[in-house]
């Protein structure tokens, strides 16, 4: 039950990486935090591919962190 766990954790971890690095950058550095809460805080809503990268990075870091709690417990 363990070596499952174990996988779950690697495979989500390459997803999480992978997914965050094809993401475009989408705030101005740290220009964001003197005025810009609007684009900090993500009034924009993304469209197309931005959009499935985020949901994928949201899924995959989920599943990281329970697959890294559960393998602990385990």
């Amino acid at each position: 039950m363990s070596t499952f766990f174990i996988i779950l954790l690697v495979l989500s971890s390459f997803v999480l990486i992978i997914s965050i690095l094809m993401s475009q950058p989408s705030t101005g550095g740290m220009g964001a935090i003197e005025g810009g809460a609007q684009s900090l805080f993500g009034n924009q809503r993304k469209q197309g591919k931005e959009a499935m990268l985020a949901n994928i990075t949201k899924v995959s870091a989920i599943v990281f962190m329970l697959s890294a709690f559960l393998c602990n417990l385990v």
